[in-house]
């Protein structure tokens, strides 16, 4: 069972960190590319993409004013069909920078919504591996990279109303005071909190919310939705607080925009699937939180890195070897093999999310065509049984009877 800790949890917010972990964050945040998503083994080259420009064929009034990328560019007879538009995006590759990904991220988003979806996920490593990977860089610094990364992604909806939420709003006024920012950064986008205080009521420490939050079990009535907003970025939620998300849909899901457009809630970088993990224990949201809300959350844009280890019967003896879950809306996912030489390569695409365990099996079979590990059958069936075991899904991965297939397809 994962245990999460608040990202802004008491004793985090006043950590000194060092120069030159600041540094890194400022580099990591720039829009100069730097390679973030790429094995640390060499550096990356700019990936070919498919011609950029406007997607859908229709023009929405929900659509921003900049970019869609990756995908044909309409034409005067009436556009890229649908299957001309998921076939370019199947073949999107991972992003060489934090740029490239935001305009990416912002065109799957854009092409979901067109489609109708309401609740939306992106997931990616918010930092360069590298930086994550520093001893001095705390959880508070992924939350405010993640804060920057979502207003920035904001920008790109501001004409339709966007709100950058954080859980509540003591954790709001601090991320505002360190980013030294107003509650509307930018037009059209303020920075808010998912609980709100009443009007009035101006104590520093709320006990309520801190029982609430720990019981998991709604906000007490504290959940409002923001004026002019028709989307939603949620941030640094933890388990107990995504009933909060669910008591804002229910507020929310049947109001209409002048164009007849539902608001859309995007969920932005909270590790949905680590999340999961602590569902149904004490404290937490029970496992049909899942299925009646979680599993209606579409993918849009997800990029899930994997590194593995393997005992081999030659030297090195331990084979380390890396991979990642891709996913452009409204592309399938695909399974990429880390080659070492700054590149991935595409293993298998399928339009159904694999499991974890599926998706460390799919690189062990391309290792073994590459004769890095023995073949199965020279290896025995008890040996891999052995390596497996017995189930290699989560319970949230099995089908379930309630659940939505929004969150694998």
């Amino acid at each position: 069972m994962t245990m999460t800790t608040h990202p802004m949890a008491p004793g985090r917010q006043g950590n000194k960190r060092s120069n030159a972990a600041v540094a890194m964050l400022s580099i990591a945040l720039s829009t100069a590319p730097i390679h973030a998503f790429a094995p640390q083994s060499a550096s990356v080259s700019s990936h070919n993409t498919v011609a950029s420009a406007a997607a859908a064929a229709a023009k929405s009034p929900r659509r921003p004013a900049t970019l869609l990328m990756n995908i044909p560019i309409p034409t005067a007879e009436g556009g890229a069909t649908p299957e001309e538009i998921k076939s370019a995006a199947d073949s999107i590759a991972p992003p060489a920078s934090f740029y490239e990904l935001q305009r990416a991220s912002v065109s799957a988003t854009q092409m979901a919504i067109d489609d109708g979806f309401t609740l939306l996920e992106i997931e990616f490593p918010p930092l360069p591996a590298n930086v994550l990977e520093m001893d001095d860089v705390s959880a508070y610094d992924v939350a405010k990279a993640n804060v920057n990364l979502a207003l920035d992604f904001a920008k790109s909806f501001s004409e339709m109303g966007v709100a950058v939420m954080l859980p509540d709003e003591s954790e709001c006024n601090i991320m505002l005071e360190d980013l030294k920012v107003g509650d509307k950064p930018y037009p059209g986008v303020t920075l808010t909190s998912l609980r709100k205080g009443v009007e009035g009521d101006d104590r520093i420490f709320k006990p309520e919310n801190v029982l609430i939050g720990l019981m998991g079990r709604g906000s007490g009535g504290t959940v409002r939705p923001s004026d002019n907003t028709n989307m939603y970025v949620i941030v640094v939620a933890s388990a107990q607080e995504l009933p909060d998300v669910e008591e804002l849909y229910e507020q929310i899901k049947d109001q209409k925009d002048e164009n007849g457009n539902s608001p859309v809630i995007v969920f932005y970088n909270l590790k949905l699937d680590v999340l999961r993990g602590d569902l149904g224990a004490p404290a937490f949201p029970g496992k049909d939180f899942q299925d009646r809300f979680l599993s209606r959350v579409k993918p849009a844009y997800y990029l899930r890195t994997r590194q593995y280890s393997r005992s081999v019967p030659q030297p090195p003896f331990i084979l380390n070897y890396q991979g990642c879950i891709f996913r452009s809306y409204p592309g399938h996912y695909q399974t990429l093999l880390d080659t070492g030489t700054g590149r991935y390569r595409k293993v298998v695409g399928s339009d159904v999310r694999p499991a974890l365990g599926e998706f460390k099996e799919q690189l062990t079979d391309a290792l073994r065509e590459e004769g890095a590990i023995a073949k199965k059958e020279d290896e025995g069936a008890l040996f891999g049984f052995l390596r497996t075991g017995y189930k290699t899904t989560t319970w949230w991965e099995d089908e379930r009877e309630d659940a939505s297939m929004d969150w694998r397809t």
